[in-house]
């Protein structure tokens, strides 16, 4: 069947669905039946593309015998999931919360035959771990990494105007210690801090037709000292002849507009008079539209993008943020959700995580152990809230070297992705390295990761490890901390007498050389919200930081008092508190797991957005009373 590619445009591509098909049969798929329809990359966004969500078919292999059984010639298996949620998730029609090493997933794609000459490029947001993909029983590619997109041209192997067979083989060794897991349970079930494993196929999966000669992609670097954007275009083609257009509009108010020629050597200064910066209380962007032309003028490509005038950097031991000292507020975030795992039900849970966390008074997240997918961080652009980009280090051992192989081809392309999200002022690849070094093989991956971090972008600090042991090099040292007496936690965390600041490891961590210092974990503190009795915590099967409060109002003392001690010692830059929602078995978010409340949010927010020197009186006043 031909589509007419000019109906196809963003939301509206769900129609085409009927001719793509929805999986296994030509029944057409009506919007409101497919997961997750809005177009899954807003940064580079074409406006003629094709949902591959829905209904797919697909098998477990649990003795990895698929491919000598010919699953990748597979035209359908029995039992369907709903992508893009993971069969460990009630969202997928699954619920398989069992280990799954291998699985094959399966759908027919219906390639137009308009499309036919074209680059057909064939998109996955996330597949975790290793994938490897076949169309009409052909392999690929083969993609390494839970966190990082991936995409292909598929044009060689499709038949147009005809049915496809697309299928996805997955493997998924959470046993392994060679692969990034974030917070997945080793065990049967969830515990403590662990929790529901992710496999397969938990992001948007989506077909473009692209001329040759279209944009691969453009880095964008904004430059607020010099008025300025800088991008640096990538093209799959280069003929010589092509142009790239690039214009940058304030609403409908045209500030700059620049054609070159196009080739993967240029780069585009593009200046911007009297800029207008975005932070989290004025978090402005500016609309910019990419446009690739042939000599005779025809369009090849047009590409919608965004990007925000923002200046993230160090001087000394201070955060500043477009060349103002900034005080970050952040909260601990791990993106999970009762009924999708790492998968938000819809897009308007991802805005509303940001938009509860704003409501509790932070200005940011520390996003922990996930790469969060991109629909997240342009809510985060749109709502004004800093973000930390950090990987799902735990699960590896960082002293193996194909671990070490894995997370650094892994972290490289989540870099490269999340380049131009306005929002993230930091990079943070390594969480907690407990893991005892051999032979210097921990240390050096992370200082490896530092470097590698550094050279892709110049513009962010790096925290090279968030808490556990600190190698050589970092941007940022940053320690952990649950100690729950407000007293204690004041003297752990205040200067020694050599004026030096808490080191939890110090005989497993580099020296603190003066670098900027956060405490990007601390509270934790449990509280179980009974609806039946909202006044008293119970710690039946449940899990947090230290005893839980007898009574509300004991946790209400118990957190203001610890805000405070952070608040108040000015060799601290910042924090980050743990955490924004409950996590299956952890009872210590500031809202539950289904993102209802727990408290009292105008209490919570004075105490979290609390002025720094209001905090120091009332830590001097506690002080005077111990």
């Amino acid at each position: 069947m031909n589509l007419n590619l000019k109906k196809i445009k963003a939301v509206p591509a769900l129609v085409a669905m009927a001719a793509i098909s929805s999986g296994f049969s030509a029944a057409a798929v009506n919007d409101s039946s497919v997961p997750r329809p809005e177009y899954p990359r807003p940064q580079f966004e074409r406006s003629e593309w094709v949902n591959l969500n829905g209904d797919w078919s697909y098998t477990f292999d649990f003795g990895k015998s698929g491919k000598e059984r010919d699953f990748q010639k597979s035209t359908g298996f029995k039992d369907i999931i709903k992508v893009p949620f993971c069969p460990e998730s009630s969202l997928s029609g699954v619920g398989h919360t069992d280990f799954i090493n291998a699985m094959w997933y399966h759908r027919k794609i219906d390639v137009p035959s308009g499309w036919s000459g074209k680059r057909v490029m064939l998109n996955f947001g996330g597949v975790d771990y290793r994938a490897e993909i076949f169309v009409n029983g052909k392999s690929l590619f083969t993609h390494y990494g839970g966190g990082a997109s991936f995409a292909m041209d598929i044009s060689k192997a499709v038949k147009y105007g005809a049915d496809n067979d697309l299928v996805v083989y997955v493997e998924d060794d959470v046993k392994s210690w060679q692969q990034p897991l974030g917070k997945q349970s080793r065990r049967l079930n969830a515990y403590e801090c662990f929790y529901t494993r992710v496999t397969g196929i938990w992001q948007t999966v989506w077909l473009e037709a692209l001329e040759h000669g279209s944009l691969k992609s453009c880095r964008i670097t904004p430059d607020l000292d010099g008025s300025q954007f800088v991008f640096e275009p990538e093209f799959y083609d280069i003929n010589g002849c092509s142009k790239l257009n690039i214009k940058i509009k304030d609403g409908s108010k045209t500030v700059c507009d620049k054609t070159i020629t196009a080739s993967n050597s240029s780069y585009v200064i593009a200046p911007v008079r009297n800029p207008k910066t975005w932070s989290p209380e004025s978090p402005f962007l500016y609309d910019i539209e990419f446009t690739v032309s042939g000599k005779d003028g025809k369009v090849i490509d047009n590409v919608k993008s965004y990007a925000g005038m923002r200046k993230s950097e160090l001087r000394g031991n201070a955060f500043y943020l477009n060349n103002k000292p900034y005080y970050q507020r952040l909260v601990l975030d791990q993106g999970y959700y009762p009924d999708g795992q790492w998968t938000a039900p819809d897009d308007s849970q991802l805005r509303r995580d940001i938009e509860l966390a704003k409501d509790a008074g932070f200005n940011g997240a520390r996003l922990h152990q996930k790469v969060f997918e991109p629909r997240y961080f342009y809510w985060a652009d749109k709502l004004g809230y800093l973000t930390w980009g950090e990987s799902a280090s735990w699960g590896m051992n960082w002293t193996d070297k194909v671990a070490a192989r894995n997370m650094l081809s892994e972290w490289q392309e989540c870099i490269d992705r999340d380049y131009n999200v306005t929002s993230l002022i930091a990079w943070s690849p390594l969480n907690e390295t407990w893991i005892k070094d051999v032979d210097g093989q921990r240390d050096r991956l992370t200082n490896d990761l530092y470097f590698l971090t550094k050279n892709l972008d110049r513009t962010r600090p790096v925290v090279s490890s968030s808490g556990g042991h600190h190698a050589g090099f970092t941007d940022v040292y940053a320690e952990h901390t649950y100690v729950q007496d407000p007293v204690a936690l004041y003297k752990q965390l205040s200067l020694d007498e050599n004026g030096k600041p808490y080191v939890h490891h110090p005989l497993e961590s580099a020296e603190y050389k003066g670098e900027c210092y956060m405490i990007d974990e601390f509270g934790g503190i449990q509280w179980n919200k009974k609806m039946d009795a909202p006044e008293v915590a119970s710690e039946d099967a449940f899990w947090g930081y230290g005893s839980a409060p007898r009574t509300i109002e004991e946790y209400y003392r118990r957190l203001e008092d610890q805000v405070n001690v952070v608040l108040s010692l000015d060799h601290i830059a910042g924090f980050c508190f743990t955490q924004i929602v409950d996590v299956e078995l952890e009872k210590n978010g500031i809202y539950t797991y289904d993102r209802a409340g727990k408290f009292d949010m105008d209490r919570i927010r004075r105490i979290f957005s609390k002025p720094r020197e209001q905090a120091k009186a009332e830590v001097a006043e506690m002080l005077s009373k111990n």
